[in-house]
């Protein structure tokens, strides 16, 4: 018999019964019976995807099936190239599977330091400082940059990884309208002028594949002696002639204080990274938790990376497509009838939004069972009551394939009722 039998036996009959033990999973009741009716309705998860097989930074096996995969962030199509594999087998012979330490104590090793100079070389810095996910870059940059008394001003449409950077830290949060410039200059005036503030911006969001207006943005920041951090995630790689980013496309070298990004994305690995040309960037190192408390990253991991940043110096080749391919998806798909995230194709993302989460399901499954494997977003990752499939394509899409990928929606959309 257990205390609290015990204890409730022992009342008064008259006597109120004692509050049940809480139970700290119970928060998450909602979310369990929303997800039991979406699987009860005869859907597969859209959040529980496996990749029985990977055939190529293209085409994989789910459910038995083969697949075009165009919900990756394989934007480089890296994943698969040789150099860069064979890198990481070399590194995993001569160094074994891990660090076994972080990186101020044991955990650096020669391709850390290889990895961080291709950084330097790729983006023309003087610093660069390599973490263990673009989440964790962005986690401790901001939290370490801006302390008690300083203001971090953040677009309100930030990636998860920013707004939990600011939880970390001690500065105080001030939002600004997504992609309003107007917005952004009034916060920044109410200010007071002698605090440090920090704005972190993104050269591409995410979920719409829209860009920011950095150039403007910049401008207003430094009008008020705000620093400034991009996290160029979903840019590295094809956007301005060396494949730095939005800033590097809209002429800001120089401007831009600190550049975040991950290898998750157009390198074709894991890991993140902050770049500067500050003088006193190194300090870094010494002060920022999520640096220092956490293990590093494999040596096959980061010699995988420093060979793949390597080799985007030079793939202009592969930026021509993927922008060609971005182009021809974007196009066709608005030429069908579905709404698009935005009027152009503005990165190598295209949004396609729906009007509820069953419609957009309905879509996502039919697609799927076609043998096409894009992402389904909802709130809270989108914006309020947005609901799309979010298509990422990659330098490797042949045009074959993107023709393929136009006639699976069609198909999809006339089956769901989205089109005509």
């Amino acid at each position: 018999m257990t205390e609290a039998v015990q204890a409730a036996q022992s009342l008064p009959a008259d006597a109120a019964p004692l509050a049940p033990e809480r139970d700290l999973m119970s928060k998450f009741d909602g979310l369990i019976a929303e997800r039991q009716a979406l699987l009860d309705s005869g859907v597969t998860d859209p959040f529980a995807i496996v990749m029985e097989q990977v055939k190529s930074p293209t085409e994989a096996v789910i459910k038995g099936k083969d697949t075009i995969l165009l919900g990756t962030y394989n934007y480089m199509g890296m994943t698969f190239d040789p150099d860069v594999i064979q890198a990481g087998k070399d590194a995993l012979d001569q160094f074994g599977s891990g660090t076994n330490g972080s990186r101020m104590l044991n955990g650096t090793f020669r391709d850390h330091m290889g990895c961080e100079q291709a950084l330097r070389d790729f983006y023309g810095m003087s610093g660069a400082i390599v973490f263990s996910t673009g989440y964790m870059a962005n986690l401790g940059m901001i939290s370490t940059l801006a302390g008690k008394g300083d203001y971090v001003i953040l677009d309100a449409d930030s990636h998860a990884s920013i707004y939990d950077g600011c939880k970390q830290g001690y500065a105080e949060i001030v939002r600004f309208r997504h992609n309003d410039v107007t917005d952004l200059d009034k916060r920044l005036g109410r200010l007071p002028a002698e605090a440090g503030k920090l704005v972190v911006l993104e050269g591409v969001y995410s979920m719409l594949g829209d860009i920011a207006p950095l150039k403007e943005m910049v401008a207003v920041a430094k009008k008020h002696n705000a620093m400034v951090l991009v996290d160029e995630a979903h840019s590295m790689g094809f956007f301005g002639p060396n494949g730095r980013g939005v800033y590097e496309e809209q002429g800001l070298e120089g401007e831009v204080d600190f550049v975040v990004g991950t290898f998750s994305k157009s390198v074709g690995t894991v890991g993140g990274f902050c770049v500067s040309n500050h003088p006193k960037f190194e300090a870094i190192r010494l002060a920022c938790r999520p640096y220092i408390f956490t293990a590093s990253l494999p040596p096959s991991v980061v010699a995988t990376a420093e060979t793949s940043i390597r080799k985007l110096m030079h793939a202009h080749n592969k930026r021509a497509h993927l922008w060609e391919n971005a182009r021809t998806l974007h196009g066709g798909l608005k030429d069908m009838g579905f709404r698009l995230g935005t009027e152009t194709p503005d990165s190598a993302i295209v949004a396609v939004i729906l009007d509820d989460q069953e419609q957009a399901v309905a879509m996502w499954q039919a697609l799927l069972d076609g043998g096409l494997y894009v992402n389904m977003a909802r709130p809270p990752a989108t914006p309020a009551g947005t609901y799309l499939l979010r298509c990422s394509l990659c330098a490797e899409h042949s045009a074959a394939q993107i023709e393929t990928v136009l006639g699976m929606f069609r198909a999809a959309g006339q089956a769901v009722g989205v089109l005509g």
